[in-house]
């Protein structure tokens, strides 16, 4: 049996979440809390047994990233998920910098909703594709050219590693870029290694945070003009 846990300090979206997870995720149980510190203590003692910890952000005991930095650092094997209102895209970035396994705004539709938590449960990354689909601000209207470094790095990068990058900036996973650019998804792990590499990067999330400085698409089709 699956066992969740879900960490707010508002008993009707406990009660929903509840709801959901009974009729789409039948073969599992959920555990509530309405702290940090309530969620901290039935962790530790479920630890083993917890499948996924979805954390509020707005806990009273605990504001933004504070509780998920808590978490990773009292219990870095269990895997915890961000479940908020919050929907700036930087946030999500951070908090998967910080170790989230996932990033699930409260406004997602239902069906949406448990096909993220399934994705996660299967151990797939679950990006916002709404909040990662937000074009990044426009460049002052003095300089729209890219930063030298920042073009030099992309020219290293192929025209498939570039469609690659385009589709992890929308919060795609590597199951859904695959089916995308009809590839093996071992080929896009290679794809995504060979980014970081020649982007200088260590992670994706710094990767997606980069991509976040420029339009790719528009970078792509004026190169394919060149």
């Amino acid at each position: 049996m699956t066992t969740l846990m879900v960490a707010d300090d508002h008993p009707l979206f406990r009660e929903a979440i509840a709801a959901v997870i009974a009729a789409g995720l039948p073969e599992s149980r959920l555990l509530e809390a309405d702290s940090l510190a309530q969620a901290m203590q039935l962790a530790e003692r479920l630890e083993a047994d917890l499948d996924l910890l979805l954390l509020d952000l707005g806990l009273p005991d605990a504001a933004g990233l504070e509780g998920l930095a808590r978490l990773r650092q009292a219990l870095p094997g269990l895997p915890v998920a961000i479940l908020s209102a919050e929907q700036d895209r930087r946030t999500v970035l951070e908090a998967i910098e910080l170790g989230a396994v996932g990033y699930i705004p409260k406004s997602t539709p239902r069906e949406d909703l448990l096909a993220a938590l399934e994705r996660i449960l299967e151990g797939d990354l679950y990006l916002p594709p709404q909040v990662m689909r937000r074009p990044p601000s426009p460049a002052p209207a003095t300089d729209r050219s890219l930063p030298a470094s920042l073009e030099t790095r992309l020219a290293r990068l192929t025209d498939k590693q570039l469609e690659v990058l385009e589709r992890l900036h929308r919060g795609a996973s590597n199951k859904g870029i695959a089916r995308e650019l009809d590839i093996a998804e071992t080929t896009v792990k290679t794809h995504v290694s060979a980014i970081l590499r020649r982007l200088g990067v260590k992670s994706r999330v710094q990767a997606v945070l980069l991509a976040g400085e420029l339009d790719l698409a528009a970078y792509r089709a004026e190169r394919r003009g060149r």
